[in-house]
């Protein structure tokens, strides 16, 4: 009976101490897992057209992901994705830059100008060019020293253009034809110049700017004896002082 008692004592001392040593045992700590490192942002750029005319447009087009941050050079900030048109004057490229919590990323889009040709202008004509294509002869008729109606309107365009060009002054020269002696010629070439000439005051133009002169049948344009070449010789020649 008391071999009974001292095993059952043993027992409880053994298991007491078991129980105490697994109370005494720290609990597993339990470690959380680590986060996921953020993504790295992506990015694209195009331009349409790429290739454009000075003063044409392009159009500009981007998209994004995972950027918290868009901007295009010369554009500032910008939205996730979207368009742009753009009008550069030379060529250009276009440079996106996307940042996020993963760092940047960026892309770019050239566009090439070709420059319009250099317009070559004409030079302005000259007064003198101006004069010589726009001041007319006027023509009388046989014996006459008076304006032709049709010579009259000849005369008031050279007026009117003398009149709005007042730095020029103008020789009218009277000649005649062939028939005729000298002395008579000559008073009829200065009768036929004054005639103009008071045209050309009656028009605007200052007498102080007008000189006259006859030559009478001394410097003919044609010397055929006939009545066409006798018409042209009968005339006012307007020049240049």
């Amino acid at each position: 009976m008391k071999r009974n008692a001292f095993y059952f004592v043993v027992t409880l001392a053994a298991v007491s101490v078991l129980f105490l040593t697994a109370c005494n045992k720290k609990a597993a700590k339990v470690v959380p897992p680590a986060a996921p490192a953020p993504t790295s942002p992506t990015a694209t750029l195009t331009a349409s057209p790429d290739v454009i005319q000075q003063g044409q447009s392009t159009t500009l087009t981007w998209s994004t992901s995972n950027a918290s941050s868009i901007s295009i050079e010369g554009l500032g900030e910008l939205p996730a994705s979207g368009t742009r048109s753009v009008t550069p004057d030379s060529s250009t490229t276009y440079t996106l830059l996307a940042k996020g919590p993963g760092g940047s990323q960026d892309a770019s889009a050239r566009v090439t100008v070709n420059l319009a040709a250099a317009k070559v202008e004409a030079p302005s004509p000259s007064e003198q060019e101006l004069f010589a294509n726009i001041v007319k002869d006027v023509f009388f008729d046989y014996n006459k020293s008076d304006l032709r109606t049709d010579d009259s309107t000849t005369a008031q365009k050279d007026g009117s253009f003398l009149s709005q060009h007042p730095d020029l002054r103008v020789v009218i020269e009277g000649h005649c034809d062939d028939r005729g002696s000298e002395e008579y010629n000559l008073a009829l070439g200065d009768s036929r110049a004054n005639s103009l000439k008071q045209s050309l005051i009656a028009e605007g133009v200052s007498a102080d700017h007008i000189k006259t002169v006859s030559y009478g049948k001394e410097h003919p344009y044609c010397s055929q004896d006939n009545e066409q070449c006798w018409q042209q010789n009968r005339r006012d020649h307007v020049g240049l002082q």
